[in-house]
């Protein structure tokens, strides 16, 4: 059996891997080779590649944010003074130094940035809101959504 593939493609051994990886990062290599049927050694040889080749990022756990006192989730808006790649690259560079900020995306349409923020509860999040998040460099604006409810968090994706 050849295991060898391109950056380009994967097979369907190879997209198994990853979804399977995905429900259950934890997953032993014998477990994962005998689920997609084919040898241990194949099995991390092909694993192996994936991460080489930046198809696989990481694997981590997921922790309960409630059981750390972090059950409150956060979306904030951001809008920058200016739009220039300067001060994007700035706020950036800033937004990353800060722990409590999960993501950060730029975006089109009325915000610059999507920040995703998980802390205690709100009277937290109103101390770093007014210590941090509007003391980064260039923010001009920011609206700020609590999250009732996690619909869908994480989802691994569809491929």
């Amino acid at each position: 059996m050849d295991d060898s593939f391109t950056d380009a493609e994967l097979d369907r051994i190879d997209r198994r891997i990853l979804r399977l990886l995905q429900e259950d990062g934890r997953l032993s290599n014998a477990d994962l080779a005998k689920k997609v049927n084919v040898s241990p050694a194949t099995c991390h040889r092909r694993t192996q590649r994936l991460f080489d080749t930046g198809y696989i990022k990481s694997v981590r756990a997921e922790v309960a944010p409630d059981r750390v006192d972090r059950g409150t989730l956060v979306m904030v808006g951001v809008v920058l003074d200016r739009s220039t790649p300067e001060s994007f690259d700035t706020f950036e560079v800033e937004a990353a130094k800060l722990p409590f900020i999960l993501d950060c995306h730029l975006v089109a349409g009325d915000f610059d940035y999507f920040l995703k923020i998980r802390v205690r509860d709100i009277a937290d999040f109103k101390r770093l809101h007014g210590d941090q998040l509007i003391a980064l460099p260039g923010v001009r604006q920011t609206r700020t959504f609590f999250v009732m409810k996690e619909v869908i968090d994480n989802a691994p994706l569809d491929f």
